[in-house]
């Protein structure tokens, strides 16, 4: 059995291992044949719903005040998946 992995990125997209068929509300359909589509959740994409990474541009703009950086993490979602 082959397994779709799907990612939820914090601020960011949600990742798909693909090909995807994408069904829109409206009824179009978009399909992408790459191995990793990014579904855009911002809804800023200019090719939503696919992701362009148009939060990043927003996200920058947020962070013209100094903040404490991230901690970084290591695990792999995956990994933990049976």
């Amino acid at each position: 059995m082959s397994t779709t992995r799907v990612q939820v990125v914090a601020g960011g997209p949600v990742l798909v291992s693909g090909p995807v068929r994408i069904e829109m509300p409206n009824g179009d359909v978009v399909e992408s044949d790459r191995f990793m589509v990014a579904i855009c959740t911002c809804r800023r994409s200019e090719k939503y719903p696919l992701c362009d990474t148009s939060h990043r541009r927003c996200r920058n703009l947020a962070r013209r005040t100094p903040s404490p950086a991230p901690s970084a993490t290591t695990t792999d979602p995956a990994a933990t998946t049976p």
